[in-house]
């Protein structure tokens, strides 16, 4: 793609959602909806903002039993999402079911370490070892359930993409140099997760909430 960044417009009004999605739209690739935007504004905010003319990225994260997860995706073929989320610990069978009952031409990726997590958090909820290593298991495991790709910190996509060469990659929590880091851990330029084979760069706050959302957005395309 000729511009790898999808804007995430998690926005509690629609019209300030539409709004910064047009304002943008010449310096982002895509749109990144994610949990907030659907529970708040649900199917027709999704068409409002398709309007715009823009790739969405549908990111729901869908993570249940095989058979729920399955209708969920088919339920939402009406939205001609060009990318879907599900989540790697949901199991092999779950992601199976989830690619199959994907939409033609709806690329599903898994999410696997969020980038809000580090080792002391994984920790806490039984996971051994590192993020690194535990990113690297879930990324062969979606691999094997033949899914398009993963979700990954920009600390991981190097290896990762070592490992499946041909996989798509969808990388958030980037932050500029010398931008706030916030609730992320796991955080690197969109720069260099790009250089390590990042195809899809979700930004959110460093452009919706600067000053000037569009010279921040063509300031992170120049870097690219």
């Amino acid at each position: 793609m000729s511009n790898p960044i999808y804007l995430a417009l998690d926005m509690p009004q629609l019209d300030d959602a539409v709004a910064m999605a047009k304002r943008v739209k010449g310096h982002v690739g895509g749109l990144k909806l994610g949990l907030e935007f659907f529970c708040a504004h649900g199917s027709h905010g999704v068409h409002e903002i398709a309007h715009v003319g823009l790739p969405i990225f549908l990111d729901l994260k869908l993570h249940d039993i095989p058979n729920t997860v399955a209708s969920a995706m088919q339920a939402l073929h009406v939205l001609e999402p060009s990318i879907m989320t599900v989540h790697a610990s949901g199991g092999r069978a779950m992601m199976e079911d989830a690619k199959a009952a994907a939409a033609v031409g709806t690329k599903v990726v898994a999410v696997t370490v969020l980038t809000s997590l580090d080792e002391q958090d994984l920790s806490r909820t039984g996971v051994s070892g590192s993020a690194h290593d535990q990113v690297l298991r879930l990324a062969e495991l979606a691999e094997s359930a033949g899914l398009d790709g993963i979700v990954c910190s920009g600390q991981e996509v190097g290896a990762v993409h070592k490992q499946w060469r041909d996989g798509f990659f969808v990388v958030p929590g980037l932050r500029p140099a010398g931008s706030i880091v916030g609730d992320q851990k796991r955080v690197v330029t969109p720069r260099k997760a790009r250089d390590d084979g990042a195809s899809v760069l979700v930004i959110g706050r460093p452009i919706s909430r600067a000053d000037d959302p569009v010279a921040a957005a063509r300031a992170i395309e120049a870097t690219l």
